[in-house]
């Protein structure tokens, strides 16, 4: 069964303060990293074939109803690790 992963980040001209919260964390366990941006990864399950068609209808569903546009972004669409497809997103 095919898997389309969709990353949603928060846009970059906003505040992260989950981000924050983890980078904090970090460096009082004395991590390098200095900054963090949390976002959501969606993994969409689907009967029929891998190509063109279903990455424009996941995009379409991301940008619709995965997605706050006023604070998110849609930042990849892609196939699962494993699927092959001649299809960029």
């Amino acid at each position: 069964m095919p898997i389309i992963v969709v990353e949603v980040m928060p846009k970059a001209e906003l505040l992260d303060p989950q981000g924050k919260a983890v980078a904090g964390a970090l460096a009082r366990r004395g991590s390098s990293f200095t900054n963090v941006r949390l976002g959501k990864r969606f993994e969409l399950s689907f009967e029929g074939t891998a190509d063109d068609a279903a990455l424009v209808e996941a995009r379409e569903l991301a940008e619709q109803m995965l997605s706050n546009s006023v604070i998110e972004d849609v930042v990849s669409v892609h196939f699962a690790a494993g699927v092959s497809s001649g299809a960029v997103a």
